[in-house]
């Protein structure tokens, strides 16, 4: 999970941050992207990709990468925005509005899978949320935020199942949204919430 911070280190670079997103498939809710330059010395067991962690241990997780970190930063991006300028520039949107918010600023960038075109040095890893230390802790970080603010939504409009869902189309979400309509915060350019304004 190292291999990549220590080539970069190698290469002579110190404040290597690693990029993530979460919520670029839910029919609800904004996306929320995180990055983190992790110490060189970081070290925590078990840590992996956030989809493949307990909520638990997420929550573990991100307490301690938010007090061991050297920094970090959350980008969100409303639905709204979505809407408007399509989840793919969103997404590089939350992405860009998380590393501006590093201090020290990173002087490599470690992004998940997708080019953001952000810095002159930055590398795309596919899967990098299983590959590297920065991209995983950056991939819990954006998934407890992302997690809390849905929770927060479930409370504001009921019926969707929210706090189980995360806004996305499980069945019981798609029953709500069939007897309640869309709500303030459904995504009304995905299919199916498109089709109530068909």
């Amino acid at each position: 999970m190292k291999a990549y911070e220590l080539f970069y280190r190698e290469q002579g670079y110190s404040q290597i941050a690693g990029v993530d997103e979460v919520g670029r498939g839910p029919l609800a809710g904004p996306v929320v992207a995180a990055a983190v330059i992790l110490r060189e010395d970081f070290e925590l067991l078990g840590m992996n990709d956030s989809k493949q962690l307990s909520e638990t241990k997420r929550l573990f997780y991100s307490e301690e990468i938010k007090k061991q970190a050297i920094s970090y930063g959350i980008g969100v991006v409303s639905h709204e925005v979505i809407d408007e300028i399509n989840i793919y520039e969103a997404t590089k949107c939350a992405m860009k509005e998380a590393l501006e918010k590093l201090s020290p600023p990173p002087d490599y960038t470690l992004i998940d899978a997708m080019p953001l075109g952000h810095s002159e040095k930055e590398c795309s890893i596919i899967k990098g949320d299983t590959k590297s230390i920065s991209i995983a802790a950056a991939s819990i970080l954006a998934k407890v935020e992302r997690d809390r603010m849905m929770r927060e939504f479930e409370l504001i409009y009921p019926g969707y199942d929210f706090q189980n869902n995360m806004g996305y189309g499980t069945k019981k979400h798609l029953e709500g949204l069939e007897k309640l309509g869309p709500c303030p915060i459904h995504r009304v350019s995905f299919a199916p919430v498109k089709s109530f304004f068909a």
